[in-house]
């Protein structure tokens, strides 16, 4: 059983050939390391049929790289968000798939969604229909040389220059995007006027209660309801997909807390 379970787990990792030095360890903890890893581009990267070359040392050759995507077009855009969807080890170069390769689709991020965060198990769509989304392409790091023993961790300090897997999660790309108080709030667990539902959800989670009704101006409402009595209740009432109220109370406790925050505009 062993003999068979080592087999499925060889069959599973990367092609290598016999002429590299790792060790099949070395190969899990590139496969584990790496697979499914995020990371920031820091410059365009091109999409590209034949895996775009990077040297070992941390350079590649920009001239080649702009001729490539004005052919091919962009894969990703500084400060897109790109995936390793694909790994091969060969004998004197590691070949990372970004976003599925040359032929993976634009909009490869239509169905991911970013944790609700704080505690809450909810998630919160990151799609926002953008044109621009990133592409796919691939990146041959070249070592010239049998590869040897080395760490995924080396692997993304490597290809620092054009990627950054230090904010590698969607909600932290998608809150870097926000005004300063909304991501204040959002870590504080607060909702603030102008927020829109993806951030509130952020911030508080999924609501136990929602209703809608009229207001004095003939406007829809709808308000979103935190909170169990007795104790601190949250309303937070919505015009379209904007916040226009925040309204703290104590149920049972014969008082009410109201704070005005400032709009976002």
């Amino acid at each position: 059983m062993r003999a068979v379970a080592a087999i499925a787990i060889v069959s599973a990792l990367p092609s290598l050939s016999f002429a590299t030095k790792l060790s099949f360890e070395d190969r899990v903890e590139l496969t584990r390391g790496l697979m499914a890893e995020y990371a920031t581009v820091k410059v365009l990267l091109p999409r590209s049929k034949k895996p775009l070359e990077f040297e070992s040392a941390g350079t590649y050759d920009k001239q080649t790289w702009a001729i490539i995507a004005r052919e091919s077009g962009p894969a990703a855009r500084q400060g897109d968000l790109v995936q390793i969807t694909k790994i091969d080890i060969e004998a004197d170069r590691l070949v990372l798939q970004i976003n599925g390769g040359f032929k993976g689709g634009r909009h490869w991020y239509d169905g991911v969604q970013v944790d609700g965060g704080m505690g809450y198990p909810n998630t919160v769509p990151i799609s926002q229909g953008d044109s621009n989304a990133p592409g796919g392409t691939s990146i041959a790091i070249l070592f010239h040389k049998p590869l040897e023993t080395i760490k995924s961790a080396e692997i993304k300090k490597m290809l620092a220059p054009v990627m950054d897997f230090d904010k590698h999660t969607v909600t932290e790309v998608y809150s870097e995007t926000l005004p300063p108080e909304t991501q204040k709030a959002i870590k504080e667990q607060r909702a603030l006027v102008g927020m829109t539902h993806e951030q509130v959800i952020m911030a508080l989670g999924r609501p136990k209660y929602k209703s809608r009704e009229p207001d004095k101006e003939g406007n829809e409402t709808e308000d979103w309801v935190y909170g169990t009595p007795p104790g601190k209740i949250t309303f937070v009432t919505f015009i379209g997909d904007k916040v226009t109220k925040v309204k703290d109370s104590y149920a049972g406790l014969g008082t009410e807390v109201q704070n005005k925050p400032p709009v976002i505009r």
